[in-house]
């Protein structure tokens, strides 16, 4: 049997399958926050079709297709997974999970973690059962994320971690926490740093939502006070947790970079919000759409590539932070153009066409978070095209 043949096979029954499961309500491609499914042990399902359809997509290792099937993934490979890519797209299908630990501390662990931190971790996180945020940022520790300052004490079995962390999203919804914490203050700061994980049901550990000019609060402080780690809840190196957190950054910026084109969970926003406005938009507008659904389609064909040379044993590294910097500029021109299409209406809150006040000021975090635009193209300047300081 031909590789072709075999790929025209596994289309064939990736889509009987998709048809039998996919629940009707599943199929409208909502990529809005009401739409997403978190998990997590405290998740609510805000319909029996969502929980079915995630159900359905965990037992066959469709939330993470690529991932081993020992930790709850399919196994596809890079072709099979262009596939199935293609077949949510084409009958709309919404993604059956969105996860930090999918995203994120996944790619790390399977990387850096051992085995028994990978058969732990990852199959719940596969299905939907935990749910993770991020411990990196602090008050005095942002763009220079080297500069931590959360500290471990060793106490021999144990890290006692005191410290706090800032703008760490939805922490107060999350099971657990993959932070960054300096475990030798001696050491330059690159170095010293150890990357641990954290049950959010500890005790010294306390959030505290940060509330956005958009309304929402998934932002929020997280404060650590004489919590105490298990030295078996380190990944990687002990103070080599840099190594950790620059190959799991590359995978937050390619993420906010789909995630920030529209790309995420199948299909374009931007076209499925202007389809019915098109027509009354004037020219400028409308070249606009077309100019900014032409880029989208330019970064995930970009995206594309990336992840063939990943496959071929090639990551995107330092161009992640060209990735990241186009998905933020084009996030923020397609919801000027959703508040120019809504006119005087779009300056509603929870008006006829939907919050996009609200979304659209959301967007100005993205030049924020994952690393700032103004580092992403010093990145890229410096570490891509080999320009001087």
């Amino acid at each position: 049997m031909s590789d072709a043949q075999s790929l025209d096979e596994f289309r064939a029954e990736l889509r009987a399958w998709l048809e039998a499961n996919c629940p009707e309500e599943m199929r409208d491609g909502q990529l809005s926050e009401e739409g997403i499914c978190w998990g997590g042990k405290n998740w609510v399902f805000q319909s029996e079709a969502q929980k079915q359809w995630l159900e359905r997509c965990a037992a066959k290792g469709y939330t993470v297709p690529t991932w081993p099937k020992d930790c709850g993934g399919a196994a596809m490979n890079r072709d099979q997974e262009k596939i199935f890519t293609e077949e949510m797209s084409r009958i709309n299908a919404r993604s059956p999970l969105e996860s930090f630990g999918i995203w994120m501390l996944g790619p790390a662990l399977l990387h850096f973690g051992t085995q028994e931190q990978k058969t732990h971790y990852l199959p719940p996180i596969a299905r939907g059962e935990v749910r993770w945020c991020q411990g990196y940022s602090e008050p005095g520790a942002g763009s220079d994320l080297a500069n931590v300052q959360t500290h471990g004490e060793d106490k021999g079995d144990h890290w006692l971690v005191n410290g706090q962390k800032i703008w760490t999203s939805y922490a107060d919804k999350a099971d657990m926490i993959f932070a960054l914490v300096r475990t030798d203050r001696d050491a330059p700061k690159h170095k010293g740093i150890s990357f641990l994980l954290l049950d959010m049901e500890d005790a010294g550990i306390e959030t505290r939502p940060i509330k956005m000019i958009s309304g929402a609060s998934p932002f929020c402080e997280t404060f650590f006070t004489d919590v105490k780690v298990a030295k078996g809840n380190i990944v990687g190196t002990e103070n080599r947790g840099w190594d950790v957190a620059k190959y799991l950054l590359t995978h937050e910026r390619e993420m906010i970079s789909a995630g920030g084109a529209g790309l995420s969970g199948g299909g374009r926003a931007l076209g499925a919000v202007l389809t019915d406005t098109l027509e009354v938009l004037d020219t400028t507008l409308r070249a606009d759409a077309i100019r900014c659904e032409i880029d989208a389609l330019a970064i995930e064909l970009t995206l594309e590539r990336y992840k063939d040379q990943a496959e071929a044993g090639q990551g995107a590294g330092d161009a992640s932070a060209m990735l990241k910097y186009m998905g933020t500029e084009l996030n923020k021109q397609r919801h000027e153009l959703m508040m120019s299409a809504g006119g005087s209406a779009a300056l509603e809150w929870d008006g006829d066409v939907g919050n996009r006040a609200g979304d659209w000021l959301r967007t100005k975090a993205n030049s924020i978070e994952g690393g700032t635009s103004e580092v992403m193209l010093s990145i890229v300047s410096r570490r891509v095209l080999g320009l001087p300081a």
